[in-house]
């Protein structure tokens, strides 16, 4: 098998070389048209890389193929769907994980739920979702208060200040994710910096590190990130023993699985999981969503109208937000336009078919999501801003089946949709938000999709 950090392009590659050494099968061809292997060991890696990213590279391929395409990692087959009625048809009855647990415990040496029992792997997932739940119920106050001291610092700012989105979104992305996560420790702006520095160097070599294996080549590297990663667990084995056995007065996320009975070291990898996940798909979807409001003047001010009528000039709380219907149709459309989360892959565990393909059992099948996003078939205007899009009943299903909304949101993303209501609903009534002229933002495509420089806008005071 290829060696993991060689073929870790995104994190489905790090999942495929999860898959294919927990589940050896045949080189069974599955019949599906697609790319041949360029070269016998890596099979179409070296394409993958020269494409720029796995994304970029399913682009192409179901432009060439259509919706159902193969190609190859190393020796084995894959298996890529680009479109919602192909993956309506592909149904796979039992147990998969959620995409970034496995990316990130598979990188990290923890556990995941491919690794343990149906049962425990449930429970640990019901524990995991309820105490996000529990954990934005219960702070709603700090959110807020949060978000009001960004929006306050926006409202100081003249109109020509340049406002840098991705380094302020993810500094309120990372005290929202760490307050909420572990309590009021991380209230200090150090303790906060500390941990940023860790898991930037983390997340970045995610995204960069085993693109080509250069994580491995270079021993200074290698030491870096796994001295960060050494210093995550580390500060979250200590909030654990902080705050373990203080009773159910507490309402950090960390107490709501303490208080599940989970062990220390299930503890710290659930909550390691949620701060890395939880800090990039946050920031991001917050940083795209105001981006887009920057260039659309008229979503701007019907997203306005429907927070003065829905909240007036109170802060929102917590029971409003599922109102804003208008408010989370932005949401929606960001998440499309942006390609929030590009890849998704799921496990063929038993014989499948799609349209009159048959999927042998064992074979990775990839949702290309950020080709399905875009597909002119399911989305009128597919590269346009357009929210109202969402008021149609079948684009909200193919939305839901992709994944995106409902109960089969990864809860992430759940959280994530929430403190960017409270953001947008704090800051589209104080402020106006204006592009920076002749600025040309583009996408870097990883497991979360980024801009790939910082991207900015002004804001002018509402009258």
């Amino acid at each position: 098998m290829l060696d993991f950090a060689i073929f870790a392009v995104t994190f489905v590659v790090i999942l495929v070389g999860a898959v294919l050494y927990l589940y050896p099968s045949s080189r069974r061809a599955s019949g599906v048209p697609g790319l041949n292997p360029t070269e016998e060991k890596d099979g179409n890696l070296q394409d993958i890389v020269n494409r720029g990213s796995l994304h970029e590279f399913l682009v192409g391929l179901h432009d060439q193929f259509g919706s159902v395409a193969s190609f190859w990692f190393g020796r084995r087959p894959v298996v890529s769907l680009g479109s919602v009625d192909q993956l309506r048809q592909h149904v796979n009855p039992n147990r998969t994980t959620d995409s970034f647990e496995t990316m990130l415990k598979s990188l990290l040496g923890y556990q995941s739920g491919a690794g343990i029992g149906g049962t425990e792997a449930l429970m640990r997932k019901k524990v995991y979702d309820g105490a996000i739940n529990k954990t934005l119920e219960n702070n709603f106050p700090v959110l807020l208060k949060l978000v009001e001291e960004l929006v306050g610092k926006w409202q100081s700012y003249p109109k020509s200040q340049h406002i840098p989105l991705c380094a302020h979104l993810l500094g309120l992305s990372m005290k929202t994710v760490t307050q909420l996560a572990m309590g009021n420790r991380f209230s200090d702006d150090a303790a906060v910096i500390h941990f940023r520095k860790n898991h930037e160097a983390i997340w970045s070599e995610i995204g960069k590190g085993y693109l080509d294996g250069s994580l491995e080549k270079s021993s200074s590297r290698k030491a870096h990130y796994e001295r960060a990663l050494a210093e995550m667990e580390t500060v979250l084995k200590s909030v654990i023993k902080e705050r373990s056995g203080r009773g159910s007065g507490k309402s950090a996320f960390m107490d709501s699985l303490l208080q599940a009975n989970l062990s220390e070291r299930q503890v710290m990898e659930e909550s390691m999981v949620f701060t890395l996940a939880g800090c990039v798909i946050t920031a991001n979807l917050c940083i795209w969503a105001v981006h887009f409001l920057s260039i659309s003047e008229a979503v701007q001010e019907k997203l306005h109208q429907e927070l003065i009528d829905v909240v007036g000039d109170r802060p929102v709380s917590l029971d409003q937000i599922p109102k804003l219907r208008y408010c989370q149709q932005v949401l929606n459309e960001t998440v499309r336009t942006a390609k929030l989360t590009p890849i998704a892959a799921r496990l063929q565990e038993v014989e499948g078919k799609v349209d009159q393909h048959v999927i042998p059992k064992e074979t990775l099948v990839i949702y290309a999501l950020g080709v399905v996003l875009q597909d002119a078939d399911t989305w009128a205007l597919p590269y346009r801003f357009d929210p109202d899009r969402f008021t149609d009943e079948s684009v909200m299903k193919s939305f839901s089946l992709l994944g995106f909304s409902g109960n089969q949101a990864c809860p992430e993303l759940r959280f994530a949709y929430t403190v960017a209501a409270v953001l947008l609903s704090t800051l589209v009534r104080k402020l106006r938000l204006h592009r920076v002229e002749g600025q040309v933002v583009e996408a870097r495509h990883e497991l979360v999709t980024t801009p790939k420089d910082d991207t900015w806008i002004t804001v002018s005071k509402r009258d």
